[in-house]
Parts: structure tokens; C-alpha cells; sequence
């Protein structure tokens, strides 16, 4: 099976589907942040949380139910920074995922990658991994909204966890973005075969 990768391509081509896996994986589970509300653990994503507060009418009282969901709509995303962190980290991800698997058949394809188009992923790898970079940073910005507060005791606020932690997915995330941007567009330079030149 013919190849378009050096051997440096086909580290490459492996590691950039590492961190899109797990930049996409960690984006798309609610366990960003931690906490505890009515002593049942609650956690919280960008676009989906584990553990919501209802009102039970039988018994009058405030109950939690114990499921992971997204929200309703776009704008029951609980702040405009997560909704915001959402769209970029979103985006972000999609950018790493198409590098990811087009790296990937370069290494079953001939002439697929050449020099030109993996400096060209690389760019793209480094755009995508700055975009996450940015939904992370943005992210503690909606730290202030009611249900977070409820969740971590009152007590947090924008860059203050109160009661609450940072949770596995948000260091997955930002972990995958990380190397996307450093090794992988490093490795990205050095990818493609130099392509033959045609006496025609």
C-alpha cells in the first residue's frame, strides 16, 4: 500500500488522531466541572450537564435527578460565555478532526500529502488547537451564572471555583489542543514526501 507520509508523516498522522480524539471526547462530555448540589454530584460542559434540580409537586420539595443530558436550546446554556466557548471549541475540534483524518488516508493514499499541503495542515492543526485554547480560556468566564453558583456553594465566580473542581474532560480538552498546537504542527512541517517531477 502506497503512502504520501514520511516516517515523521506517519507519527504525525497517528498523533494528530490522538489529540482530535481527545480534544472531542473531552468537549463533548459534561464532566468540565465538578460539584455537589442536595449531596448528589453534579457536573457541568460547555453544552450539556449531569444532575439538574427539579421541583416534585407530590412531595413539595426541591429533588435532583440523576441524568446526563444537553440542554434544551442554545439559549438555556446557563451563561453567553459558555455559549460562546461552545461554537469555538466546536469549531476547533472540526478543524483538528478533518486534519486528523485526512492525515490519516495519507498514510493508505499516494501524492495525497505532499510538502506544500502538510505545512498547509499544520497551519490548520495550529488554528484549530487556538481556537480550543481560547473556548478553555473563556470557559471560567461563566463561572458567575446562577446554576454554577447553586452547584459550588454561592461561592464561585468568574476564575473562582468555590466548592467546585476542574474536572477530567476540561484537561482532556485542553491537553489534545495543546499537543495538536506544538507537536503536531511541528511534526506537520516534516510530513509529506517530496512529490516527483514528471518530464512533461
Amino acid at each position: 500500500m502506497a503512502s504520501s507520509l514520511t516516517c515523521a508523516g506517519v507519527v504525525w498522522a497517528f498523533l494528530s488522531f490522538l489529540c482530535a480524539a481527545a480534544s472531542c471526547v473531552g468537549f463533548f462530555m459534561p464532566y468540565w466541572l465538578l460539584g455537589s448540589q442536595l449531596e448528589k454530584s453534579v457536573s457541568f460542559g460547555t453544552f450539556r450537564r449531569c444532575s439538574y434540580p427539579v421541583r416534585d409537586e407530590s412531595l413539595q420539595m426541591t429533588v435532583m435527578v440523576e441524568e446526563c443530558g444537553r440542554y434544551a436550546s442554545f439559549q438555556a446554556i446557563p451563561s453567553a460565555e459558555w455559549r460562546i466557548c461552545t461554537v469555538v471549541t466546536g469549531l476547533g475540534c472540526g478543524l483538528l478532526l478533518l486534519v486528523a483524518l485526512t492525515a490519516l488516508m495519507g498514510c493508505c493514499v499516494s501524492e495525497l500529502i505532499s510538502r506544500t499541503v502538510g505545512r498547509v495542515a499544520g497551519a490548520i492543526q495550529f488554528l484549530g488547537g487556538l481556537l480550543i485554547g481560547s473556548g478553555c480560556a473563556l470557559y471560567p468566564l461563566g463561572w458567575d451564572s446562577e446554576e454554577v453558583r447553586q452547584t459550588c456553594g454561592n461561592l464561585s465566580n468568574q476564575f473562582e471555583l468555590g466548592t467546585c473542581h476542574i474536572g477530567w474532560a476540561y484537561y482532556c480538552t485542553g491537553g489534545g489542543a495543546a499537543a495538536a498546537m506544538l507537536l503536531c504542527t511541528w511534526l506537520a512541517c516534516f510530513s509529506g514526501k517530496k512529490q516527483k517531477q514528471y518530464p512533461y
